[in-house]
């Protein structure tokens, strides 16, 4: 059986990257380390020495992991922002977004696009906005109201 591992993401800051993920929406890091290899042959890296942080919920590991990566000398370019494009396109959770978009905002993330989402099963409250790196981040309410009727 194949399963998604984890999502790994280069960033520029890992001390802001985490005030992100960890502090805003709420993941537990599951391990912090410093490893040296041959990233240069594997990934095109641009040093042999990379800090991996993983991010995800402690009480269910397998749940999915988000992977901060910064490679020693930092890597070059601009995060890509603007609308859909072919390739990478969001990393997605599922939070309580009333309650999230406000830790985000006090964090000082606050360009956070927001709707109330009709569904099959009612409605879903959903929001995006960008993380540190430029990287589109949606959360889904893990809870939905349901339909009128």
């Amino acid at each position: 059986m194949t399963r998604v591992h984890h999502s790994a993401i280069c960033v520029r800051d890992v001390d802001e990257s985490l005030r992100f993920y960890r502090d805003g929406l709420g993941l537990a890091v599951l391990m912090d380390h410093v490893f040296d290899g041959d990233w240069p042959t594997l990934f095109d890296a641009p040093s042999r020495r990379l800090r991996s942080v993983f991010l995800g919920d402690a009480d269910a590991p397998d749940a999915g992991i988000v992977e901060l990566v910064a490679f020693d000398g930092g890597v070059g370019g601009a995060a890509p922002s603007g609308p859909p494009q072919q390739g990478f396109f969001l990393m997605s959770f599922f939070v309580d977004v009333e309650q999230v978009t406000s830790r985000l905002a006090d964090l000082g993330f606050t360009d956070v696009r927001r709707i109330d989402q009709p569904s099959p099963g009612g409605t879903v409250a959903m929001a995006t906005l960008l993380d540190p790196d430029g990287v589109l981040v949606e959360l889904v309410d893990s809870k939905i109201v349901p339909l009128a009727r």
